[in-house]
């Protein structure tokens, strides 16, 4: 049993999110999004924006409503959390086939697919396997654990304790233990929306971490891609900087100062010139 809820405090929540509810759906799972835009006339490039492990849509507004003057973001609840269905597979390729479902589901014409951590992992799948169009792709601080490699820095009973916080009713003064640098409201939402995500979805998400390699799929990514990544972070480490570039070395690679793995909650603003920066020469 998957145990997710939502609370009302947490539905409140989208009454102050300047996007509107999409819906697709991916074989039988109804999967949801916020869209930070919706009229394809308005010349905006489409964005889609895939958050991480235990990241619902809404957990990334403020990343997205920084960037509605660039393009047009769209930010998918995965499978598993927050509005979507859960699934009964989360392997890279499930969850490719859920974005390729967003853009044709969507009618999303080139888009940009970036993502953070989970979703930068998703967005190289997708953009190799994709039988859709993209414009380009942004990874940021993807885990470049895998076999034969260190393992994912954060350990399953970590995630899960967290998780199990927010089932019996954490608090933003509980979350901002764990992660005292992030600005009040997305500890806020955080507390508010953890309990959507579904157990077997961080389970099955964290077992692909370490036994789906990301440089399996990083090399052929198409280009215009870049990755970015915080210069903290114990996921993209130095070695892993120096692999990446060396296994794709027409990829654009930033580091964000001052960001450890959540790089957008880490370091907000160097984050956000630096993701706008990608996108500018991305949309040139």
């Amino acid at each position: 049993m998957s145990h997710r809820f939502i609370t009302q405090p947490a539905l409140a929540d989208l009454a102050d999110v300047p996007a509107r509810s999409r819906w697709v759906r991916s074989g039988s799972l109804r999967l949801h999004a916020l869209d930070y835009g919706g009229d394809p006339g308005d010349g905006r490039v489409p964005m889609l924006l895939l958050p991480g492990i235990t990241s619902p849509a809404v957990t990334m507004d403020f990343v997205a409503r920084r960037l509605t003057d660039l393009v047009r973001p769209i930010v998918p609840d995965i499978r598993g959390r927050g509005l979507s269905d859960d699934g009964d597979d989360y392997s890279l390729e499930a969850y490719a086939e859920d974005t390729e479902a967003w853009i044709t589901g969507l009618g999303l014409e080139r888009p940009v697919v970036a993502g953070h951590s989970m979703g930068a992992r998703i967005a190289a799948a997708t953009a190799v396997h994709t039988k859709v169009p993209l414009l380009g792709t942004v990874l940021v601080d993807p885990p470049m654990s895998g076999p034969g490699r260190a393992p994912y820095p954060t350990t399953l009973s970590a995630f899960l304790g967290q998780l199990e916080q927010a089932r019996r009713g954490t608090d933003a003064d509980e979350v901002a233990a764990a992660w005292p640098r992030w600005p009040r409201r997305e500890q806020e939402l955080r507390a508010r929306w953890l309990s959507s995500c579904g157990e077997e979805a961080l389970r099955a998400t964290h077992h692909g971490f370490e036994n789906e390699d990301f440089f399996d799929w990083w090399p052929s990514v198409p280009t215009p891609t870049a990755l970015l990544h915080g210069e903290d972070s114990p996921v993209v480490t130095p070695a892993g900087v120096e692999e990446a570039t060396l296994k794709h070395p027409q990829a654009r690679l930033a580091g964000i100062p001052g960001a450890g793995h959540m790089v957008f909650w880490d370091a907000p603003d160097a984050a956000l010139d630096a993701l706008r920066e990608a996108l500018r020469a991305m949309l040139a």
